[in-house]
């Protein structure tokens, strides 16, 4: 079995609570600590095998192998990776099954992860899943004072909502630029400047 550590959260001594994303669901597996298990690390894509126990209703790690990404030794990029599959933590860990779409957009952001800029590779995911889950709205409406944007500029909030500038108190965004954005979920058109406003807003939640 393969999957993407969401999450790791330190329990008694060494042990470990590990959070796994996989094709179709989230495990959350324990992890004894002991000098014959490979090390595991947060963003890790990683083979496995669960064991259970009647003793137990949380089932154990086991033989795990690491499948590594040539862009893992990049702290750089390894940060922004970890960082980006925290937001995947917090948005599905109260969710057991899951369509596949999540590990396949993780699998096809990591294959890209190398070559492009990891920031960007994240914005444009971001869309793909607020499209999948009928969360990308139009550009037409303010989501706070519900008014019509009739303005050259429209900021963003949270899980990309368009607001009035004065509504969230933050810098604009080109309308055209906005809208050719949601519609292609591509930012080669944008300026780095527009694309690291994006990763900010990103990171605020999924």
């Amino acid at each position: 079995m393969q999957g993407f550590i969401i999450n790791i959260n330190k329990v008694r001594d060494e042990d470990l609570m590990v959070s796994i994303l996989t094709k179709d669901k989230l495990k959350i597996v324990y992890r004894f600590y002991g000098a014959r298990h490979s090390t595991i690390n947060l963003g890790y894509l990683i083979d496995f095998e669960i064991q259970t126990s009647v003793k137990s209703n949380i089932a154990q790690l086991r033989n795990v192998i690491h499948l590594a990404h040539s862009w893992n030794l990049d702290r750089d990029r390894f940060y922004i990776w970890q960082q980006f599959v925290k937001l995947f933590y917090r948005h599905l860990r109260d969710i057991e099954n899951l369509d596949g779409f999540y590990f396949e957009l993780l699998t096809d952001c990591a294959k890209k992860w190398q070559k492009q800029n990891p920031k960007r590779v994240a914005v444009e995911a971001y869309l793909e899943l607020l499209q999948f889950e009928g969360r990308l709205h139009s550009l037409d409406h303010c989501f706070l004072c519900e008014e019509k944007i009739t303005s050259d500029e429209i900021a963003l909030a949270r899980a990309f909502l368009p607001a009035h500038t004065e509504c969230i108190h933050d810098k604009g965004f080109d309308v055209n630029k906005l809208k050719q954005l949601f519609d292609k979920k591509k930012t080669l058109f944008l300026d780095d400047d527009e694309a690291e406003y994006l990763y900010r807003v990103m990171n605020e939640g999924l």
